[in-house]
C-alpha cells in the first residue's frame, strides 16, 4: 500500500497547536495580533487608547467610548 502524502507531510503538529493556542488567552492574543497587525485603532475616531472590559470581553476606546470585541468582523 502506498504512503498517504497528506498524513505524512511535514508541518504543524498537534503538540505545536496546543503549545501555541492551548488556552483561551493565547487564542485571543493571536486573534488580536492577526486582526490589528499595525495596532488597534478605532474605526469611529481613529484613537489608539483603549481599555479592556473583562466582564464582557470587550475593548472600549477612551475618547469616543466605542466598544468592539475581538471576534467582531470575523468568522467567529
Amino acid at each position: 500500500m502506498p504512503i498517504n502524502k497528506v498524513q505524512n507531510q511535514q508541518g504543524y503538529s498537534l503538540f505545536g497547536l496546543i503549545e501555541n493556542y492551548g488556552t483561551e488567552e493565547q487564542c485571543e492574543d493571536a486573534l488580536f495580533k492577526w486582526c490589528w497587525p499595525n495596532g488597534f485603532v478605532c474605526l469611529a475616531c481613529q484613537d489608539t487608547r483603549f481599555c479592556r472590559l473583562n466582564n464582557r470581553k470587550l475593548f472600549q476606546f477612551n475618547k469616543c467610548l466605542h466598544q468592539t470585541s475581538i471576534t467582531s468582523n470575523t468568522l467567529f
